[in-house]
């Protein structure tokens, strides 16, 4: 058997072995050796790793041809192999475990499931990567001297765990009886006490619940935390998960000035004692063996006791491994795809995202870059505040010294191929990208519009002539996000009212034919839905469209404008929604909510 100690996994031997199988291109070997090349000493990450987070290359592919080149066999332990015996065997084994090996054995897919048939000494583990190094620590932890490494799927190791061990919300049930050992009189009116505000977080632990939501919202998936304070003494913890505000905790008997101030002191670029200003902060801690960094905006809000400062804080999470760099996977239809795909490789001109705050504006824009960027481009991003952290590029650090209009000026003595300025908000920003756009650089950036069209309207409001308009845009994207209906539990409306969908723009001899879903509900999902996807209306400009905005001059029509994309071939949102509804991945009230008003 092999030991941890022989095994050292060569980047360019298993990149060669899945090369030669046709699990990947050339063309995704090299840019993921060029990736690896690029990165420091220390942080140096695996080559299968840069596969599987950056090029989207199966886990499992990957993995399992690791484990076959140090010939670890495989073991499916899915579909109930484990029996009730090997349920408690395997509870007993991380019963051994103490709390730290037991989040390293959840976070890294170590799963010990039974002892060997041939020899009581010897300790089977499933694990998804048999290469880790953490596996010897564990079996030697268990008392075991011999053990036996299988490879096992990842989501089967995980699925087992949730099913035989069950993580319980510590944080939560650390405060179970937190209201007994709480004052929950009638709050008093009277002016904020410091110290009484530092002794009640120290007496309610307050700071382990807190740095213990951070941890669940991770875990959860949730965009944003919020932190809402109520009448008396009461906070509502509510996690932002799938678009939709979800209840995590009600914590009672504590003062709303108290959880302020334990998030407050935890955040950079925030003072604690100012309550009547709206402030931007930022922290980032290590969740389940990754880098999460934490976006905070606090605002002063008035409650029902005028006399008290009260503050609404939503902390929003920043986890890399959301980024999608693939184009493929943002879901353009067809025609969207092949107008997007075709702009983004202009060598000059703008690409200008638009919808509402939260609708994947900047999501799409990073895979965009991702698509276009290679080494040989210098690559610059100006945003404020900066979200993502966006491998190969260059990404401008706003502050007091260096405003986002100073920064975006300097852009254009720093030598770029490519920009992406986070968004147009005013006539200078605006000048200043379409400069780039007309002096050889392609440019990437967003502005908040209803739809396509209406961004030419905005655009001219803001001072830029209708000539700059026609010939420096190459495409406007505009976005929403929609909710996915869980592929467990969707269920055909067999009796649907055809009112809804007749208002959508579905003719009735369509929705005689359409098998319409709806949202029912289970385990695995919320409410019925499970993740989002986006809808999107891609209006490329064409040198007939270039020519009718040339010839408007001010008086911008975007019904004009509109009609000549639709004949085009563009998708509205609407359309786009609907084509979402033919293929059964989201309902006709989800639609409606999301583009209501726009056809």
């Amino acid at each position: 058997m092999q030991t941890q100690a022989q095994i050292k996994i060569t980047g360019s031997r298993i990149g060669e072995r899945l090369l030669k199988k046709n699990l990947i291109t050339r063309e995704i070997l090299d840019q993921a050796i060029e990736k690896q090349n690029f990165q420091s000493t220390d942080n140096r990450r695996k080559l299968g790793d840069i596969l599987i987070n950056d090029f989207k290359v199966s886990r499992h592919i990957v993995y399992r041809e690791i484990a076959d080149m140090y010939a670890f066999s495989e073991v499916d332990l899915s579909n109930g192999a484990l029996q009730e015996k090997g349920s408690a065997l395997v509870k007993s084994f991380f019963a051994s475990l103490n709390d730290g090996l037991r989040k390293t054995a959840r976070e890294y897919g170590i799963f010990p499931y039974s002892i060997s048939a041939s020899d009581d000494n010897t300790i089977l583990i499933a694990a998804s990567d048999p290469t880790c190094q953490a596996i010897q620590v564990i079996a030697s932890a268990l008392g075991y001297a011999q053990y036996e490494v299988q490879y096992c799927r990842n989501e089967i190791i995980q699925d087992l765990m949730n099913r035989i061990l069950p993580s319980t919300n510590e944080y939560l049930e650390e405060f179970e009886n937190l209201d007994d050992d709480q004052d929950n009189s009638e709050y008093e009116k009277e002016d904020i006490n410091e110290t009484e505000i530092d002794t009640e977080i120290h007496k309610s632990r307050l700071t382990n619940l807190i740095e213990g939501c951070f941890v669940e919202a991770v875990r959860a998936g949730a965009s944003d935390i919020h932190f809402v304070p109520k009448t008396g003494r009461q906070v509502d913890f509510c996690f932002r998960i799938d678009g939709k505000l979800v209840l995590w905790h009600k914590q009672s008997g504590t003062k709303a000035e108290s959880v302020a101030a334990v998030i407050k002191d935890r955040s950079k670029n925030v003072n604690r004692f100012d309550r009547d200003i709206a402030q931007d902060g930022y922290f980032q801690r290590k969740i389940d063996g990754v880098l999460i960094r934490f976006r905070v905006s606090i605002l002063p809000v008035i409650g029902v006791e005028y006399e008290r400062k009260l503050e609404s804080i939503v902390v929003r999470i920043l986890d890399d491994r959301k980024v999608i760099t693939d184009l493929k996977k943002l879901g353009l239809l067809q025609k969207a795809h092949e107008d997007f795909v075709k702009a983004i490789n202009q060598p000059q001109g703008l690409v200008i995202l638009t919808g509402p705050t939260g609708s994947g504006k900047s999501t799409t824009l990073i895979a965009a870059l991702g698509t276009v960027m290679t080494p040989e481009l210098n690559v610059l991003t100006v945003e404020d505040p900066v979200e993502y952290l966006i491998s190969g590029s260059r990404q401008l650090k706003i502050n007091p010294k260096m405003d986002f209009e100073q920064a975006i000026r300097s852009i254009l003595r720093h030598d770029p191929d490519i920009v992406m300025v986070g968004e147009m908000r005013d006539r200078i920003t605006a000048e200043i990208a379409f400069k780039l756009a007309n002096t050889g650089h392609l440019t990437f950036s967003t502005l908040h519009t209803n739809d396509a069209a209406s961004v030419v309207s905005r655009l001219y409001k803001m001072g830029i002539e209708p000539f700059l308009i026609a010939y420096a845009v190459n495409i406007v994207v505009a976005q929403r996000l929609i909710r996915r209906l869980c592929k467990k539990c969707k269920e055909v409306e067999k009796n649907i009212d055809p009112v809804v969908p007749i208002a959508i723009g579905f003719s009735e001899e369509e929705i005689t034919k359409i098998k319409f879903y709806k949202a029912t509900g289970c385990e695995d999902c919320n409410a019925g839905y499970s993740g989002r996807l986006a809808i999107h209306e891609a209006l490329m400009f064409t040198p007939d469209i270039r020519k009718a905005i040339f010839e408007m001059s001010e008086n911008i029509d975007e019904e004009k404008i509109r009609e000549m994309a639709h004949d085009n071939g563009m998708l509205s949102l609407r359309e786009s929604g609907m084509e979402r509804i033919r293929s059964g991945e989201t309902t006709c009230s989800e639609i409606a909510f999301a583009t209501e008003g726009k056809n």
